[in-house]
């Protein structure tokens, strides 16, 4: 891909601010969804928690910090961000469902970011010493192609959902429409637009997408049509203060709490986690090193990849209670705008970390409308697929070890075949991978 800016390439600074603010912006949605969920969790399950015991700033406050640490283990060769990661919801909800207070709550969550961490980091010690020529083996083109792709395609059900989501009292329609002008704005400035336009199509799109919404807000407010209303303007109108600190969950945890007993519950709900997630983990770099045509897992090599993941997790965790993860709407904003520069990872790490810090900047983030992250997420999403099918397009699928290899990778995460044991949930995307290596492995010796 001939890349705009390469890694080490530093755009003038006005720029930077503004590639940074494309990629919070492409980040955002998902790192605040997380503490979301949890929230409601805590709320639905009759806990009896007083307060939310997760909060959104802080969430961002922690991804800012373990983006950080990532860059700095990675030497500042990987463009990508950390934000709140997905794969560990059930472990989240796991060490609620067992602590004694919130307080306990938030313990468990930094105990089991640790142990999430330690795994990363033992299998970092494993990859130094044993090399990354096994992986190569043990998952080829035909494997990881497929599961780049899944990774993609299992997050299709999320942006449609978002984009039809009208909020409380909009129309689907309405919404739609909203995403649709935000879909168009990004292929079209990725298409047409000037070299500026080309370089920051998400944040022109989300932008046109927001005046759209603001304009069907006020239309309805003077006709009394709440269908109209796809935007919820009321974390404005409760912000408070203009700056305060976010409410760390290290504050807030109850270190007393971590019993024997409650760390057996908490390493048994992460760590088996940790280990699926290192498949996503090598994915997304993969999938990375393809776009910008250097090999990551090489240099800055796949230990130091998995140490900025592990030890960003911990750290990000620490404060926003949530493990971070490598994030592939950060990898597909990269590859859509061409724009692999590291310097703006850097700057969307400090503004993440800022943003937290000023309450209507992040009561403002909160009020962009799902429907717009929606126009956002199925061009981010579809590139995601896209990227797999590339890393596989030259497989010979004419030979049964790469054909039903293909299939059933393809067939497991389209059809979101998860396994469980006890609190223990293998994803999608794990199923789908481990399936595909079993398969590859069991035809290896098809004849010519």
């Amino acid at each position: 891909m001939n890349l705009v800016y390469d890694i080490k390439d530093r755009p003038p600074f006005g720029q930077v601010i503004l590639f940074a603010i494309q990629q919070l912006l492409a980040i955002i949605a998902a790192t605040i969804a997380v503490p979301a969920v949890v929230n409601n969790f805590c709320i639905e399950s009759g806990l009896g928690f007083a307060g939310n015991p997760l909060s959104a700033s802080a969430a961002l406050f922690g991804a800012g910090c373990g983006t950080f640490i990532y860059l700095l283990f990675t030497k500042s060769k990987s463009p990508v961000f950390l934000g709140s990661s997905f794969a560990f919801l059930g472990s989240m909800m796991s060490a609620f469902a067992g602590a004694v207070s919130m307080q306990a709550g938030c313990a468990g969550l930094i105990a089991g970011a640790v142990i999430a961490g330690l795994v990363y980091v033992i299998i970092a010690i494993v990859v130094k010493v044993a090399g990354v020529k096994w992986i190569d083996k043990l998952m080829p083109p035909v494997v990881i192609g497929p599961t780049v792709a899944i990774i993609g395609l299992s997050l299709a059900g999320n942006a449609i959902g978002d984009f039809t989501n009208g909020g409380a009292t909009g129309s689907p329609y309405v919404a739609m429409i909203c995403g649709l002008v935000t879909l168009f704005t990004v292929v079209l400035c990725s298409t047409y637009g000037k070299k500026m336009a080309k370089l920051i199509p998400f944040f022109i799109g989300i932008i046109a997408g927001y005046i759209v919404a603001c304009i069907f807000y006020l239309i309805g407010n003077a006709t009394g049509n709440d269908a109209l209303k796809v935007i919820n303007f009321s974390a404005l109108q409760n912000m408070g203060s203009f700056i305060s600190l976010p409410d760390f969950s290290f504050l807030k945890a109850d270190w007393s709490a971590l019993t024997p007993s409650f760390l057996v519950t908490i390493f048994a709900a992460y760590a088996p986690v940790a280990f699926v997630v290192f498949a996503e983990h090598l994915s997304d770099h993969k999938n990375l090193s393809t776009i910008i045509g250097h090999n990551l897992l090489e240099e800055p090599g796949l230990s130091r990849t998995l140490l900025g993941d592990g030890i960003g997790s911990m750290v990000g965790a620490f404060f926003g209670g949530a493990c971070n993860t490598t994030y592939g709407e950060s990898i597909a904003c990269v590859g859509i705008t061409k724009n692999a520069s590291v310097i703006s990872i850097w700057g969307a790490a400090i503004l993440c970390i800022l943003f937290s810090l000023i309450t209507p900047l992040v009561c403002f983030l909160e009020t962009i409308p799902s429907c717009v992250m929606g126009g956002v997420c199925i061009t981010l999403y579809g590139f995601i697929a896209s990227s797999g099918f590339k890393m596989f397009q030259k497989v010979d699928l004419n030979k049964n070890q790469n054909l039903f290899t293909a299939c059933v990778i393809f067939i497991a995460g389209v059809g979101g075949l998860t396994v469980s044991f006890g609190k223990v949930t293998l994803t999608t995307v794990a199923c789908a991978l481990t399936l595909g290596i079993i398969v590859n492995k069991v035809l290896a010796k098809e004849k010519e």
